[in-house]
């Protein structure tokens, strides 16, 4: 194929070569990590010009935010029953225990989380994606926030303590042991 047709074949407009500069980012930031990927690199495997990167995005930081827009939240886990809520965030903290998310952008988030580039990013990635729902889930209240905060704190915790001391497998008591928690957090 010659570089003319190549060309003629890729999507064109807008919205397509935005397309292709976030399935670029995706797939960098999941292989190398933030601070590793460059502007210049994302705009060479979207095969875009590096100005619509600042143009549609507005800046690195900008574009990592647009691709955690697209990562998998809490939902999920807020489905069904609110009895069995503390259940179901203990067993995706007993498996956060055993490995890191599955999503590749979110384990570049639990890397670069600190990264002044992007510490205002991840921040607000956390109150959109996972406080937020938490605490509408939680009917609201004078502290359904404050409830919010600690069961984060604690799913928060558990990543921060295998990043540090390595995976580990979470026996059944484990989980039983991280249901009364989750329970003790989100009481009213």
């Amino acid at each position: 194929m010659t570089e003319r047709q190549a060309t003629e074949s890729r999507p064109r407009g807008r919205e397509a070569t935005r397309e292709r500069i976030l399935h670029a980012a995706r797939t960098l930031f999941g292989e190398q990590g933030y601070e590793q990927v460059t502007v210049r690199m994302i705009a060479a495997a979207a095969d875009a010009n590096i100005a619509l990167v600042g143009r549609y995005f507005g800046s690195k930081a900008g574009l990592f935010a647009a691709v955690l827009d697209g990562e998998p939240t809490i939902d999920r886990l807020l489905e069904g029953e609110r009895a069995e809520l503390p259940r179901r965030l203990a067993e995706y903290a007993a498996e956060r225990m055993r490995r890191p998310p599955e999503s590749p952008i979110l384990r570049a988030l639990e890397r670069s989380a600190r990264h002044p580039e992007i510490e205002d990013v991840a921040r607000e990635r956390l109150i959109a994606a996972v406080l937020q729902p938490l605490q509408a889930r939680l009917g609201g209240g004078p502290d359904a926030l404050a409830r919010a905060r600690m069961a984060t704190a604690v799913v928060l915790g558990i990543g921060a303590t295998r990043r540090r001391l390595g995976p580990a497998v979470p026996t059944a008591r484990d989980v039983d042991r991280l249901t009364e928690v989750f329970r003790a957090c989100l009481e009213e």
